[in-house]
């Protein structure tokens, strides 16, 4: 077997706002395998700044999967537990390799083109102005959950916000979750959370920074609005410590985005957890190209979830690849007619 690797740089369509900065493009590695007849491709879908993996010997680390390719999916998976982005690449370029189809990596009515997935429409961060197109455009386009990234722009601009979308539209026709990705202080999460809830919110992802776990746990316990981990879990590689996490800090949520979280086997020992503790989950994407974004999708769809998941970032880049996903009335789906276009 044989194994190589290769750089690919996508380009944001416009420049795309959270509280941790403004992103412009975003690096993505390719891991590609062979058996001398088949091959298999995997996405390495790393988000420098946040990824637990985002380190100076990330590339050495791909040459060393790729000149031991032979030890097999399951052996890199446990020696890549530091690397969870190279992990996630390893397990798709091996799922991929042995399928029929390389890209078809979980057969089910979902690949069939028989049933979609339900998805939140993402609203980045920007000025008042921007941000209200994007959601006009989301609700003209069939979304009926939105999620608004907050935390970088004035916090009451971001309530009025809310509000106008709450004036024109009820819990029951749009849901709204937020994302702070960190951005609350611990001193005045608890009075921001009061005050978001005025707006039925479903949820909020990460009020404040990750690590503060008696500080999340004090807010999962007094909070009027569900909240969802989403950063804190990034960086927890051994399962007794995933346990201790959820079973300390009770969050209503958690968001699982596998590229940062050891693939689809971390997702599912996170998701295991999650469920034996009484947390509801959904999955959403790091964003990745659409190559990643497909076997996320098609792994989603398996685990019959029935939250909107947070898989609608294909359409982000200028280069990204022609593939069969396809964003219709709020929802992904699969159209096995159309074939993929991959150019890099």
């Amino acid at each position: 077997m044989t194994a190589s690797y290769k750089k690919y740089i996508l380009n944001f369509k416009r420049p795309s706002g959270t509280s941790r900065g403004v992103l412009t493009e975003k690096e993505t590695w390719f891991l590609k395998i062979s058996d001398g007849e088949n091959y298999g491709i995997g996405e390495c879908g790393i988000l420098r700044s946040l990824s637990y993996d985002d380190s100076p010997d990330y590339e050495e680390k791909l040459k060393w999967v790729c000149n031991n390719i032979n030890l097999g999916e399951e052996m890199l998976w446990e020696e890549l537990r530091e690397f969870p982005s190279i992990q996630f690449g390893v397990e798709m370029a091996f799922k991929s390799l042995q399928a029929k189809d390389p890209f078809v990596l979980f057969p089910s009515a979902f690949t069939y083109g028989e049933k979609a997935i339900p998805i939140n429409g993402l609203i980045w961060m920007g000025d008042k102005q921007f941000m209200k197109e994007q959601i006009s455009e989301k609700i003209e386009a069939g979304f009926n959950c939105i999620k608004l990234k907050i935390g970088a722009i004035d916090f009451e601009t971001e309530l009025d916000l809310l509000k106008s979308i709450r004036s024109n539209f009820s819990e029951s026709e749009i849901e709204l979750r937020v994302d702070a990705n960190g951005a609350f202080t611990s001193d005045d999460a608890l009075k921001k959370l009061e005050l978001l809830s005025k707006f039925k919110l479903h949820s909020i992802e990460q009020p404040i920074k990750q690590g503060q776990v008696q500080e999340m746990a004090n807010l999962c316990k007094k909070t009027p609005l569900p909240i969802g981990l989403d950063e804190e879990l990034i960086g927890i590689t051994s399962v007794t410590e995933k346990e201790k996490i959820i079973q300390t800090i009770k969050p209503q949520y958690a968001i699982f985005k596998p590229s940062l979280i050891g693939g689809f086997r971390g997702t599912n020992e996170w998701k295991n957890i999650c469920e034996t503790n009484g947390v509801r989950w959904w999955i959403t994407s790091a964003l990745e190209s659409n190559i990643g974004l497909n076997a996320i999708s098609q792994y989603t769809f398996t685990l019959s979830s029935d939250l909107p998941q947070g898989l609608g970032t294909g359409g982000l880049y200028t280069n990204n690849f022609e593939s069969p996903l396809e964003v219709e009335n709020g929802n992904i789906q699969y159209n096995p007619a159309k074939q993929w276009e991959i150019n890099y």
